[in-house]
């Protein structure tokens, strides 16, 4: 009976192989009948380097509550997203979210991850290694994630399109 539960403790382990790394925490304040009131607001990335990233807004009163929080919804808000054999994404593609917008370039590999910021650490967690972006309008470190996760979302591979149009993926190339 031990030896079972143990096994149960190893595969759960390997199922929480997930990182998170917070963006932001800000002070943010209420106005209520009797003053203001104060509370933590984090925004978390959380990924695991293969290929999944999401991410997450907590609020709490103190800020190891938001951080909790702001992991509990990037969990929740996960992407899938395809990488090539040099640990980029296949295709050129662009992102919005709010006022922010987010160009992203495929790279050679060896070239690195060349971008700033929020959109820098949701590519790192998502578990690109080589790829180009640039943060275009706002500085918003929230909007520039969700710019970020929006344009990895809509990433198609070949296979992808060949079965949208339902023919042969050799056919693609031709």
């Amino acid at each position: 009976m031990a030896n079972g539960s143990r096994k149960g403790n190893r595969s759960k382990e390997k199922e929480t192989n997930w990182q998170e790394r917070v963006i932001q925490i800000r002070r943010v304040s209420k106005v209520v009948k009797g003053g203001k009131k104060l509370s933590f607001r984090a925004i978390v990335v959380v990924g695991n380097e293969r290929g999944q990233v999401g991410v997450g807004v907590g609020k709490a009163g103190d800020v190891i509550g938001a951080v909790k929080k702001g992991v509990a919804d990037g969990k929740k808000h996960l992407i899938e997203i395809p990488l090539t054999r040099a640990n980029s994404i296949p295709h050129p593609i662009d992102g919005v979210g709010g006022g922010a917008k987010v160009m992203m370039r495929p790279a050679a590999p060896g070239t690195g991850v060349i971008a700033g910021g929020a959109v820098r650490t949701v590519l790192e967690l998502a578990g690109v290694r080589n790829i180009l972006a640039k943060q275009l309008g706002s500085n918003n470190p929230l909007n520039n994630a969700r710019a970020a996760v929006n344009a990895l979302s809509t990433l198609r591979t070949f296979a992808d399109v060949a079965e949208e149009r339902g023919i042969p993926i050799e056919n693609l190339y031709a």
